[in-house]
């Protein structure tokens, strides 16, 4: 028990301080763990501009933007990942591409509903 959590310790301790040197993965996984942090951030920014959108919206105007919302989730999952031989994988960098690019899209929303109004049609 006690030599599992060291090994959990250390673990945790070589993340962190790899965290901060993220322009030099030493190996794949430390290149993953580097990816991952960027999309999750992507993903944070993402819910937070679609919930400023959903302020400006209405009730059927948010509607349709959640139904927009989940097929844009379904067309990501179908892109950046796939099951084989019973695993299941997933390309960060797709996910994190698909997430900027869906953020700087309802970003875009977010503008014209400031400037002109919502326009049901872009949602």
């Amino acid at each position: 028990m006690f030599k599992q959590i060291i090994l959990v310790a250390g673990i945790l301790l070589s993340g962190a301080a790899f965290a901060d040197n993220c322009d030099k993965p030493r190996d794949d996984f430390d290149g993953l763990y580097c990816l991952n942090k960027v999309y999750q951030a992507a993903d944070n920014e993402l819910n937070e501009v679609y919930r400023e959108l959903r302020s400006f919206l209405t009730p059927e105007q948010k509607s349709k933007l959640k139904t927009t919302q989940i097929g844009w989730i379904r067309e990501r999952n179908s892109r950046c990942s796939f099951r084989k031989d019973g695993n299941f994988f997933v390309s960060l960098g797709c996910t994190r591409d698909m997430t900027v690019e869906r953020a700087n899209q309802i970003r875009d929303r977010i503008r014209e509903c400031k400037a002109t109004g919502c326009q049901p049609g872009k949602l």
